[in-house]
């Protein structure tokens, strides 16, 4: 586009001497020739000679912009050489590149491979538009919300995905107002990830946080935001990208299931607790019926036998293996008794009873138990219900030993640290297999981690091959000051 046809010329012949490309060019005196010219033709690019007879470059540029602002066509615009300012405006104004007209027309010598730069500028650009329009398709497809945000202090959203109409607010709202992600974040989740968010973006890890954002109409909603600073090539960061996955539904999920466990646990509990009672009143019952029973037919028996010896007649046998028997079931009665409930639970507590069945354990078998209680498990405030569980713990575990460790020795202690009660168990056994638990078919194993996880306890199982089992439970508690 140029008035003068001399200019025109000297231009197409520059072009035709140019022996890479074939141009196709024509020609317009005007501005409003050019423009007709654009429309019908669709050229690739413009040459604009800034000085027309209707009207300047930088109207002709104004003229060819869309309601954006935005000039599709590449535009190349010849300038005297020395109006570097008209030169720089038309750069602002849309134009891609520009040439000074030298009294030499050294500038023709040029125009071919600047023509050539500018429409390779172009097609570059043209495949960054398909590329992003296609990510952006692509992401405003997907079921979660994208965003793209600033690394510096503070950090400032530039990009974020339609989605976030799941919170009632469209993408321009949510840019404009650079404080409206923190106020809708649930306050008691705001500390937190404002906290996740500054420490990922100062030391550049990756962000994962779960917490909840409140919708316009005030539902709330559970997210999952994973960001991730993309680098340049020299590993500074350019920008973090981000999604927001709406996870909702599994929170509900595992509300419920969590909900689930703790219904179970009571449960669980509860009917141990049946149980614990039933074993009492069964213990009881032997204790005051059978036991009452089997001392008064020994007494008979006794008194028989004497009244015999004091009539001068021999002692009947089978009074004498009576008598026996007698003993033998009384003694029956009481391990009977103890397995079920030992007394000296209620009576004396959970400690006495530890090192009482400890020293019940060596008169029963090879296996030497070691039994140390510290003065700071003494001292605690261990409810009933508690000491059941401490006890049945204790006492499954030196069962497990019994039958399975093939041990010669075993250790309890038991002590207070930090407020907790730590109680240890440990045997030199063969060692169980770690990897194994807890296994499907270890239900006592089990029933011992569903026990201490009921009153908040932890308990742990380690085992190496040749070495030994160990077996810890900690459980929080107060103590006697308490603290």
């Amino acid at each position: 586009m140029d008035d003068d046809m001399v200019d025109r010329m000297a231009c197409r012949r520059a072009f035709s001497r140019d022996e890479t490309y074939d141009f196709l060019l024509f020609e317009a005196e005007t501005g409003e020739e050019g423009l007709r010219l654009v429309d019908l033709e669709k050229p690739d690019c413009i040459l604009l000679d800034y000085h027309l007879p209707d009207q300047n470059g930088l109207e002709f540029l104004a003229a060819l912009a869309n309601d954006s602002g935005e000039i599709a066509v590449p535009i190349m615009v010849l300038t005297g050489a020395d109006n570097a300012t008209i030169a720089a405006a038309l750069m602002r104004s849309g134009a891609r590149d520009y040439l000074g007209k030298d009294s030499e027309h050294q500038y023709l010598k040029q125009l071919p491979s600047a023509i050539e730069r500018m429409l390779r500028a172009q097609q570059m650009l043209e495949e960054k538009r398909q590329a992003e329009a296609k990510f952006r398709t692509l992401v405003e497809q997907i079921q979660a919300i994208t965003y793209i945000s600033s690394t510096g202090e503070p950090s400032s959203l530039q990009y974020i995905s339609p989605q976030i109409s799941i919170l009632g607010f469209s993408p321009q709202e949510w840019l404009a107002d650079s404080e409206l992600h923190a106020r809708q974040i649930y306050p008691d989740d705001r500390a937190r990830v404002q906290e996740a968010v500054a420490s990922s973006i100062a030391d550049g890890s990756l962000l994962r946080v779960e917490y909840r954002l409140v919708a316009r109409n005030g539902e709330v909603i559970w997210f999952r935001d994973e960001a991730q600073a993309v680098l340049d090539h020299s590993g500074r960061p350019l920008f973090l990208q981000g999604i927001l996955v709406d996870i909702t539904q599994n929170k509900l999920a595992e509300d419920a299931l969590r909900q689930s466990r703790e219904a179970l646990r009571s449960l669980a509990a509860h009917q141990e607790m049946i149980k614990e009672n039933e074993r009492k009143r069964i213990a009881q019952e032997i204790h005051d019926e059978l036991g009452s029973l089997l001392t008064g037919i020994k007494a008979y028996v006794s008194v028989s036998g004497e009244r015999s010896v004091q009539a001068g007649m021999p002692q009947d046998p089978l009074l004498t293996d009576a008598a026996r028997l007698c003993d033998e079931a009384i003694e029956a009665v009481r391990r009977v008794i103890t397995d079920l409930r030992p007394s000296v639970l209620d009576q004396l507590g959970v400690w006495e009873a530890l090192e009482w069945y400890a020293n019940q354990i060596e008169m029963r078998s090879e296996l030497m138990c070691e039994c140390a209680i510290d003065a700071s498990a003494v001292s605690a405030e261990i409810d009933p219900e508690r000491s059941t569980m401490l006890f049945r713990i204790v006492q499954e575990t030196l069962t497990n030993v019994l039958r399975h460790a093939e041990a010669s020795h075993v250790s309890i202690r038991a002590a207070q640290r930090d407020g907790e009660i730590i109680i240890d168990i440990r045997d030199d056994g063969k060692g169980i297999e770690t990897e194994r638990l807890p296994g499907r078919q270890s239900w006592g194993i089990l029933g011992m981690h569903e026990r201490a996880r009921h009153f908040g306890g932890e308990l742990t199982i380690t085992g190496e091959a040749g070495i030994g089992t160990a077996v810890t439970l900690r459980l929080p508690v107060g103590n006697s000051n308490g603290n």
